[in-house]
């Protein structure tokens, strides 16, 4: 079972167009199910225009996927289930922190010449401030309505385990799986419940793959250091874990990767001007649809 989850915050581009019709191939190679998941946990960003581009884009491109559609945004009680198991077994902890005091933190520290880690992605880790506060004050802030998000406790996950989280990778030629060591310390004490949903990519992401039936995730290398925290949690959870395949980015001119954010150019733009889904295909290495 394999699934395609792109976010309705912008038009498909040709690096979703690709990821969308890898996981097709890869999911007819393997004699497997392809599903379509709208990742719409973004509910200021996500919009129904862009629902129905993504559902024209892929229809355009001659791909087809099994019903129905499932939507993160209609499935916010599972990923707060999740949080409070997690929360119950004291391994996130709510935090008050506003990103503005942590970015003046994390300045001050560099100024005197400190060292200051980061996580995979280059954003410096949290320091763990609202990890020490006691159970009575943190209640008392969240009961007076401080906006807060939820952190994993990374040194209390770590601790909790019983044997060192792995990620299954397979090839996407043959299927063949090899096993290698996961390392979610090194994304430190990161947020799993955003302050305006809850939940987070992190957390949804798993919830959805186990409650799906996910057995093979193909997305971009983008997400590769990301699968260590997802095993964590999936291992926390107590969650079925897929096999991963991340596959190279298709990137502009300049390198840079495409991105809806940068204004990269659309399929619906790419169509706008005659290129036909036949030229795409062709272009990312697809050739024709049968």
């Amino acid at each position: 079972m394999l699934r395609f989850a792109p976010s309705p915050n912008g038009r498909l581009h040709l690096g979703h167009a690709y990821s969308a019709l890898l996981n097709a191939r890869i999911s007819e190679r393997l004699g497997g199910r392809l599903l379509l998941r709208i990742e719409d946990i973004d509910l200021g960003r996500s919009r129904p225009e862009f629902v129905a581009g993504i559902l024209t884009d892929l229809d355009w491109l001659g791909l087809r996927f099994e019903a129905p559609v499932r939507r993160q945004s209609e499935h916010f009680a599972d990923y707060a289930a999740a949080r409070d198991a997690l929360a119950e077994s004291g391994l996130i902890y709510p935090c008050f922190c506003s990103r503005g005091q942590i970015i003046s933190e994390v300045a001050a520290r560099e100024a005197r010449g400190e060292p200051v880690p980061r996580d995979p992605d280059g954003a410096p880790l949290y320091p763990g401030n609202c990890r020490h506060l006691s159970a009575g004050e943190a209640k008392a802030r969240r009961e007076r309505g401080e906006p807060h998000t939820w952190r994993l406790d990374m040194p209390a996950a770590l601790r909790s385990l019983t044997a060192p989280p792995v990620i299954r990778r397979f090839s996407p030629d043959d299927g063949v799986l090899e096993t290698v060591a996961a390392d979610p310390g090194r994304w430190g004490d990161a947020v799993i419940v955003r302050r305006d949903v809850p939940t987070s990519y992190h957390l949804s992401v798993v919830c959805d793959d186990a409650q799906q039936g996910i057995t093979h995730v193909v997305r971009g290398q983008d997400l590769e250091a990301a699968t260590d925290l997802h095993a964590l949690l999936q291992h926390l959870l107590n969650l079925a874990a897929p096999a991963y395949h991340h596959h190279a980015l298709i990137r502009a001119e300049d390198g840079e990767k495409l991105a809806k954010s940068k204004g990269s150019e659309s399929l619906a733009d790419l169509r706008a001007r005659g290129i036909t889904a036949e030229d795409v295909r062709t272009m990312l290495g697809f050739g024709t649809v049968d």
